[in-house]
């Protein structure tokens, strides 16, 4: 029955026998608000090959195929809401034409035996769809920013820990070793007392104004992709560019807050060892959308984004200022003064090809041990919120004070507000206790 396959599937098992209606228990479970008791996962067996769904194929999941590592695991399936691009993607890969394809995920969660997928999507579409994914006894690699909003993460989280599933978060210079190897000497001490952290100053979202109608593109379901959002007028800068815009994401793929800003927010995060907190006070240093904002955690810590953007990726990283020398970390690489403490550093991880490879064999690592992976949704989470943050306090224009054990603001109730956000009726998040 339904629940026997759910439950076998969460304990990283197939089912068998009885028939299969995933979809079913998925939207009776969805619609209830609840989910029946998920039995503890067990390990995957040394022989089983791990298979896997990629949902959304743009641009980054188009590179996962073409240059990461799968080891010995086998994209099997893929889905997406513009369904094109599902066969686009697979012309990329050798076994591509192997793959099942769907428009709609749910088919794809109900009727393939997977034992994860990989949440390729637009950011205002991720959350729900990873927790359907979890839901189904699934494993979950989610691209990053992981989330929406704050509410959004919590209610993840919840959802990770409750069904006993893995979730990593694409954060990737978490499994880099130098990356790991320099936050550990920031973390313990090496440069004293970290007083000011630096990181770039990144943009943040702009709010959408109507245009008129474009034409649909063939094979789009715009409604699906519309998502939690206000189902719009297609136009090509909704579609295109979505991670422009304040309803569909942060501040953009590239130099906004939310896009690459969130490799320099965790790579901060983790050299100040504070992946289960966060800041304490976000204040703007300046009037505007743009404004320089200053992170004060509860250690005195200061975290400033104000460097200059160049757009190189030296940038997606942060300089620590300690009271006894400062380091640089920056994507695959650090900087250290005093220059010994380089001294036994790990190779350095070069940009491209192969820069994912570590993060993506400790996600089937951790799939077959059950530990919780280099960016478990926790630290994806937390991350992930500080630009949330960041963006709150430029949008208000005021200083905030932030309470990161309850998540919630202190005596701004407006601030709260906008902590989570209205979804459209059908795309509602299932209540996780």
């Amino acid at each position: 029955d339904t629940v026997a396959h759910a439950s076998a599937c969460s304990r990283g098992l197939k089912p068998t026998g009885g028939p299969m209606n995933r979809r079913h228990f998925l939207k009776t479970s969805a619609a209830a608000g609840s989910f029946p008791h998920v039995a503890p996962p067990t390990v995957l067996g040394a022989n089983d090959r791990i298979q896997v769904g990629i949902i959304g194929l743009g641009g980054r999941a188009r590179w996962l195929i073409q240059h990461g590592d799968f080891g010995d695991a086998r994209i099997a399936a893929v889905a997406d809401c513009w369904l094109p691009r599902c066969a686009e993607a697979a012309k990329l890969h050798p076994d591509g034409d192997k793959w099942a394809k769907y428009q709609e995920y749910r088919k794809l969660l109900d009727k393939e035996k997977l034992d994860a997928v990989m949440v390729e999507t637009t950011t205002h579409a991720r959350v729900l769809i990873m927790i359907h994914a979890l839901q189904a006894g699934l494993d979950v690699y989610g691209e990053k920013p992981l989330t929406l909003t704050v509410e959004e993460g919590r209610v993840l989280t919840r959802a990770v820990r409750r069904y006993k599933r893995v979730l990593q978060t694409g954060t990737q210079q978490r499994s880099m070793p130098i990356n790991i190897y320099a936050s550990e000497l920031v973390a313990s001490g090496k440069i004293g007392k970290i007083e000011k952290v630096i990181v770039c100053n990144f943009e943040g979202p702009e709010r959408w104004t109507p245009r008129p109608a474009q034409p649909m593109p063939e094979g789009l379901d715009w409604d699906q992709w519309c998502n939690q959002t206000e189902l719009r007028p297609y136009h090509t800068l909704l579609h295109r560019n979505w991670a422009r815009w304040w309803d569909y994401d942060g501040g953009g793929q590239s130099w906004g807050v939310s896009g690459w800003g969130t490799h320099s927010l965790d790579q901060v995060q983790a050299a100040l060892g504070t992946d289960d907190t966060g800041p304490v006070e976000i204040i703007p240093e300046e009037p505007g959308p743009k404004c320089k904002v200053t992170l004060r955690y509860a250690s005195g810590t200061l975290v400033k984004l104000e460097q200059e953007i160049i757009k190189d990726h030296q940038q997606l990283g942060a300089i620590f200022e300690g009271t006894q020398g400062r380091i640089q970390i920056v994507r695959g690489d650090f900087n250290a003064d005093p220059p010994e403490l380089r001294k036994g550093a790990p190779d350095i991880t070069k940009e491209g090809p192969g820069e994912d490879v570590p993060h993506m064999r400790n996600f089937f690592q951790c799939m077959r041990s059950r530990q919780r992976p280099n960016a478990d949704v926790e630290i994806g989470h937390r991350s992930t919120t500080i630009c949330h943050l960041v963006n709150i306090c430029r949008d208000l224009g005021r200083q905030l004070r932030w309470d990161p054990q309850t998540e919630k603001f202190l005596g701004d109730e407006e601030a709260s507000r906008m902590l989570s956000r209205p979804r459209r009726k059908g795309y509602e998040l299932p209540k996780i206790a």
